[in-house]
């Protein structure tokens, strides 16, 4: 059983940056591949980026690209996702995800989930 746990969320002005984190605990949290989707009011869960168990990101949602990248550190067994350029839009909760070995854009691919972290983004 893998525990995640997202911190890093808050409320930034348009134009701001934030770094998310995702600890991962149980398992052998670095044979997982991670995820991060987001979940805005009224709106299903979206794929963000995701990040093979070597390393290798995803390609981003086209909403996040050039702004949005993902990283790990295993030693750590955690997971960031910082974000600059941060628009209004950008406000929802995000969640970070785990599945074995290979990422996938699609949430029902994986198998553990954190509670998740509330971005706001002001105008």
């Amino acid at each position: 059983q893998v525990r995640l746990v997202e911190s890093g969320g808050g409320l930034v002005q348009a134009g701001g940056s934030l770094r998310l984190s995702c600890a991962a605990s149980g398992g052998t949290p670095g044979n997982y591949a991670m995820g991060w989707f987001r979940e805005a009011p009224g709106k299903g869960r979206e794929f963000v980026v995701g990040i093979t168990w070597r390393g290798f990101s995803t390609a981003r949602a086209d909403s996040v690209k050039g702004r949005f990248t993902i990283s790990r550190d295993n030693a750590k067994s955690t997971v960031y996702l910082q974000m600059n350029s941060l628009k209004p839009e950008d406000t929802a909760v995000y969640y970070c995800a785990a599945r074995l070995w290979v990422a996938s854009r699609q949430r029902d691919d994986y198998d553990y989930w954190g509670q998740g972290t509330q971005v706001t983004v002001s105008s």
